[in-house]
């Protein structure tokens, strides 16, 4: 493994730090749509995103997704973090949305981490800190906002990830991870195409003014 991967993905972190990750990691690469997390999964590693994207979800015994969030280059899993401490098994699922390749890091290195390099230490609170705030973000969107403006959200969000105003996505995919049905998702873009804020496509939705 290369230290330049760490310098140019996660700077904060010391020499020292990026040594031992060369040395005890593992690199792992999954291709888009291949799983990196299942629900009822145990884990003896954590992960980092080194490139690609990864999204965070859970299923219901339909099948149907609940997004949660994404995570890109420079980010850790921080719920693969809290079921490898404690020894507990996924809630979530997680899928490569594109080719995505992370660093495995065991469980045993994580905790001597902690208390041995500062950055570790902040960066691993970081990852707590921040993926609470996104789930804080969902969770008021879903419970005091309409359809519509959880739609524009979700648009704007996968806009900001993704980095393109146009996302590959379904109508029914999108009505999937909002807990809708696609009748109402693609009523509720017609009516954006209407004002002029998106260009629907096949299979595809281009981002005017949102």
């Amino acid at each position: 493994m290369d230290n330049i991967i760490f310098e140019e993905v996660f700077p904060s972190f010391e020499k020292s730090l990026q040594k031992e990750l060369t040395e005890k990691s593992e690199i792992r690469t999954f291709k888009a749509g291949e799983q990196l997390m299942r629900t009822g999964q145990y884990f003896r590693s954590t992960m980092l995103i080194i490139e690609g994207l990864v999204k965070v979800y859970r299923e219901d015994e339909q099948g149907s997704e609940f997004f949660m969030y994404y995570l890109q280059p420079g980010q850790a899993c921080a719920l693969s973090m809290v079921c490898a401490t404690k020894s507990e098994t996924s809630q979530v699922m997680a899928k490569a949305v594109k080719d995505t390749t992370v660093i495995a890091i065991p469980l045993q290195y994580m905790d001597e981490w902690m208390t041995q390099y500062k950055t570790w230490y902040h960066f691993v609170l970081e990852t707590y800190r921040s993926r609470f705030e996104e789930l804080l973000v969902t969770i008021d969107h879903i419970a005091f906002q309409a359809m519509d403006e959880r739609l524009l959200f979700y648009l704007k969000r996968h806009r900001e990830t993704l980095k393109t105003d146009i996302i590959t996505i379904s109508h029914q995919e999108i009505a999937d991870e909002l807990n809708s049905s696609r009748e109402v998702i693609s009523r509720l873009l017609k009516k954006m195409e209407q004002m002029g804020k998106v260009k629907l496509q096949r299979n595809a939705i281009e981002l005017i003014s949102l």
